[in-house]
């Protein structure tokens, strides 16, 4: 008897229990299989450094299995019997081996999965299923509980806080008397202190560059093959953290929603990518942080904001994702149907704030989560865009884009295409936010404190615009019932201004 272990590609976790188990000898009757296929770089546009990023990575796992006595199959992308899809190589490689059992790891993505659940029928020989043993939670038990009733995230979050035993004293209350710390993690970073560098690594991927280039997949970006700067091997991965906890922790709780041209950066971690491809694991990350918290190098302020992110975010972001698939890659309640403005595919605006985020994702996959939510996505909501296209984007654009994160928070908070299981209200903001956490209103073509006129914040009136669209949904949410006084309180006069203004622009978004 055979078995074949499929490894996906954001499946590289060497902690996983499949690698305790005394089955490395090379004659052993396990064999496992990775492999490199156009379905999965073909289904979006991608960015060159994702593909990049991903397939390097894949290799290297293979390369330290094989290291470590495991029998492993790879296929390349160029290979010339690659039948391109899971399904085909599958098929090959049982016929090959004389495969009577397959084995994988539940895939994060609902296509994926849906895809290998009927793999059994598909193939002939019997498939089981494991656990990918990364996540905090159970994906069937949240998955469950979400889709009777989605809980408020806060609350969620505290449930996973006394479940893993977190930042609480020992009675269990929350240490520093509160919970949350998000009042307090909301300066505009103005030049001090001193930014730290992000990790620096160099990676020579022109080779596999150019296999990709051959097999002719389509992406998008710049590559950056000849000196890649991603971690791409649970070395660089660990690196990376420790590197993060040092430099940049300290300042990350403060400043996580500050934005400036000086820096695509800042504060941020950025292990998102390594994380969501399984270099690390959330627990390790977490220790580590609450490590620099117990040594007095943080604050309990930059340090709950922290956890919170990976803690209570990531995994509920996952609940709603598998509650509410696949009906919630349709949802669209605020039934927008504009297409994205061209320039979303070249930062080529007048909005410094767009130009900015949309051209720094292009060169480095790369934009922090105020970036995606307050301007990329604030600016498709606002602009009444269609949110299939909107998913389409952020799942393509970023190196981190991975379905099950991306779309909830994309579709769901960004777009408040879900109705609110995201958020209790839109994240809508006129350029007052804008100016107020960033440096982008400074040298802007428009003026952030005009809502019309010659050279007016477009994000001014297509604000009240989308709230004056949207009256009968969202003027009796509570959260939202300042918004509306002060809309009630313009005169007529101004009112009908501010919608002709929006109007203009909505006539002419590529032309912004």
């Amino acid at each position: 008897m055979s078995r074949l272990r499929l490894i996906l590609g954001d499946q590289l976790n060497v902690k996983h229990s499949w690698f305790r188990e005394p089955e490395r000898s090379a004659s052993g009757d396990v064999i496992y299989v990775l492999m490199e296929v156009r379905s999965e770089t073909d289904y979006v546009v991608h960015h060159a450094q994702k593909v990049l990023g991903i397939f390097a990575a894949m290799r290297g796992f293979s390369n330290a299995l094989q290291a470590a006595g495991f029998r492993v199959h790879y296929i390349r992308l160029s290979d010339a019997d690659n039948q391109q899809d899971f399904i085909g190589n599958l098929r090959q490689l049982i016929n090959r081996f004389g495969i009577t059992r397959i084995e994988r790891q539940q895939a994060d993505e609902y296509r994926l999965e849906s895809l290998l659940l009927a793999a059994p029928e598909q193939l002939g020989v019997p498939v089981r299923v494991v656990d990918s043993e990364h996540f905090l939670t159970d994906r069937t038990t949240v998955a469950k509980k979400f889709a009777i009733k989605v809980p408020r995230m806060e609350f969620f979050y505290r449930e996973l806080r006394k479940q893993y035993h977190i930042l609480l004293d020992e009675k269990g209350q929350p240490l520093g008397g509160q919970w949350n710390y998000d009042q307090e993690n909301r300066k505009r970073w103005k030049g001090s202190p001193l930014l730290p560098e992000w990790y620096t690594l160099s990676a020579d991927l022109t080779e596999l560059w150019s296999e990709i280039q051959g097999c002719g997949v389509k992406t998008i970006g710049q590559a950056q093959a000849a000196d890649f700067p991603w971690p791409i091997t649970r070395a660089q991965a660990k690196a990376w953290l420790a590197h993060f906890i040092v430099t940049a922790l300290p300042h990350f709780g403060e400043f996580q929603d500050a934005m400036s041209t000086a820096s695509s950066r800042l504060f941020h971690a950025g292990i998102s990518f390594a994380l969501n491809i399984k270099l690390l694991h959330p627990l390790e990350v977490i220790h580590a942080a609450l490590n620099e918290f117990n040594a007095g190098k943080v604050s309990i302020a930059t340090v709950e904001g922290f956890v919170r992110q990976i803690l209570g975010w990531r995994e509920f972001v996952r609940g709603i994702y598998w509650s509410r698939m696949p009906d919630y890659a349709h949802a669209n309640v605020l039934n927008h149907h504009r297409p994205l403005p061209r320039w979303y595919w070249n930062g080529d605006t007048k909005m410094n704030c767009l130009h900015h985020a949309i051209s720094q994702s292009f060169a480095g996959a790369y934009a922090h989560h105020i970036q995606r939510l307050m301007i990329t996505g604030n600016f498709a909501l606002l602009a009444g865009c269609a949110p299939d296209e909107v998913d389409a984007w952020y799942l393509g654009i970023y190196i981190d884009a991975f379905e099950w994160v991306e779309m909830p928070n994309t579709r769901g908070m960004s777009q408040y295409a879900d109705g609110g299981l995201m958020g209790s209200k839109p994240y809508a903001g006129s350029a007052s936010y804008i100016n107020k956490m960033s440096d982008y209103c400074k040298n802007c073509h428009y003026q952030h404190s005009l809502r019309h006129g010659e050279n007016a914040c477009p994000f001014n009136s297509l604000y009240w615009d989308f709230h004056a669209r949207h009256a009968s949904r969202l003027s009796t949410n509570p959260r939202m019932a300042m918004t509306y006084r002060l809309w009630q309180k313009m005169s007529e006069e101004e009112r009908e201004k501010i919608l002709a203004q929006a109007q203009v622009y909505l006539e002419r978004l590529d032309d912004l």
